[in-house]
């Protein structure tokens, strides 16, 4: 069916990679994680692509086991900002904790970060998965979680408020009669809830896109109710298009219960595109990436999803253990589904370790064959777009090389970019200022 707006293109920078062994690939720089010129080129090769965003993601613990790539990365903010100096068009999205973060210095963050870089600044929400996240910040246990949503959902809404501090017009800058700013157009948020107290105003004001754009990563109950009330995108991960289509449905189901537009919020499943001339071509491109990751790290890497279970104490070609409720307050969505489809298909602990390292989508193979499947989900209401995980640094050129065109062949996707702004570009309104909104409307409001 038709859409409104054409298909949308984002990519994960992830450094040495997300696999546990991807740093071990001849094409990967083994420090790509801190390295500013690996960042550079990969977001250049994006934007050449024409891509919505660029995405950095992000976490609060680490331990012996994590990932290379968490052990030493940039923070988000820090990384986007560089990035916004040498890109021009495309959108800035970087992960940010509201368990482990203030309200006032966030929104400030990320104010900050869209006036850099023009109105291309977007937050990926998230609760912080992890329970020793709250070792690393004093705090006596981690919240549950379905309380971290409901932090979260507070945090949003002083973030939106105080990014409302100023009237697009409140900075007269006459420098003739003295006059810097109209204090009749400044305002204090006064927030008073359950977990966050914030006087106000912000010190810094909005932007030409007028609030970061924001992008929300949890599939659990509680991910779906934030991301449907809240969120102007949502990242998400299926292995079929029949689960993609039931999420899809059921998010903008909820988005329309609660007033918005269908369109008011985009759907982006992470696909890893692997290219090549032939299907045995990109086969053996993700075996020699797949081979590179032993049972032992495997095993290691499934931990970090239940809270870094020590999995190797079970038999490997035995059915995957019954875990009972662990891993239901870390990445709630994921071990859920890890656990039933285990049990549905009978498969023992070593199948359920090395799909989960070396995860085999169905994107790989061809250039016709991979565009062929992003039209399929985009057309069938599947997605609004895709975030691509490049499993190594030439998988990103490869796709912008040989993929994009045949999107762009087909008219599902843009050949220039119709706006310098995140949200212009993702066909999204500029949020009115609440202040100027009610004195327009005749309310008197305080502050």
């Amino acid at each position: 069916m038709a859409k409104n707006k054409k298909l949308k293109l984002g990519t994960i920078i992830h450094g040495v990679g997300g696999n546990v062994s991807a740093w071990r690939h001849p094409s990967v720089p083994a420090d790509a994680s801190v390295s500013l010129e690996f960042y550079k080129k990969q977001a250049r090769i994006a934007e050449e692509g024409k891509f919505d965003l660029v995405f950095i993601a992000d976490g609060l613990y680490i331990n012996e086991k994590s990932i290379p790539h968490f052990l030493n990365r940039f923070e988000p903010i820090t990384i986007l900002s560089a990035l916004a100096a040498v890109t021009s068009h495309i959108g800035l999205v970087g992960t940010l904790s509201t368990s482990y973060s203030e309200p006032y210095t966030v929104s400030r963050q990320f104010g900050s970060l869209d006036h850099i870089s023009g109105g291309r600044a977007g937050w990926n929400v998230v609760t912080s998965p992890l329970e020793g996240s709250a070792k690393n910040y004093g705090k006596p246990e981690h919240p549950t979680h379905d309380e971290r949503y409901r932090i979260a959902e507070e945090f949003l809404e002083v973030a939106r408020g105080l990014w409302d501090s100023w009237e697009d017009d409140a900075f007269v800058r006459d420098k003739e009669s003295g006059v810097f700013f109209d204090p009749s157009k400044m305002h204090r948020l006064d927030h008073k809830g359950e977990y966050f107290s914030v006087q106000g105003p912000l010190n810094i004001a909005r932007s030409r896109q007028g609030h970061p754009v924001i992008f929300q990563a949890g599939s659990s109950e509680s991910g779906k109710k934030l991301a449907a009330k809240s969120a102007d995108a949502v990242f998400t991960g299926h292995e079929n298009i029949e689960e993609a289509k039931a999420f899809y449905k059921d998010v903008k189901d909820r988005a329309e219960a609660l007033g918005r537009s269908r369109d008011d919020i985009a759907i982006f499943p992470g696909v890893g595109p692997i290219i090549g001339e032939t299907e045995e071509e990109a086969e053996r491109k993700y075996l020699e990436f797949a081979n590179l990751v032993t049972i032992d790290k495997a095993l290691e890497y499934l931990g970090r999803f239940f809270e870094h279970h020590d999995f190797s104490q079970y038999p490997l070609d035995e059915p995957f253990p019954e875990l009972g409720d662990l891993g239901s307050n870390s990445f709630r969505s994921g071990t859920d589904k890890l656990k039933k489809n285990a049990r549905e298909r009978g498969l023992t602990l070593r199948e359920v370790a090395l799909q989960t390292a070396t995860p085999r989508g169905e994107f790989i193979g061809t250039p016709e064959k991979v565009a062929n499947l992003l039209q399929r989900w985009y057309e069938e209401d599947a997605a609004d777009g895709f975030i691509i995980y490049a499993p190594t640094p030439d998988a990103l050129s490869d796709f912008v090389t040989h993929v994009v065109p045949l999107l762009q062949e087909r008219g599902i996707y843009r050949t220039e970019y119709e706006s310098d702004t995140l949200r212009g570009n993702l066909g999204l309104p500029i949020p009115e200022n609440r202040y100027t909104l009610d004195a327009n409307a005749g309310v008197s409001v305080n502050g």
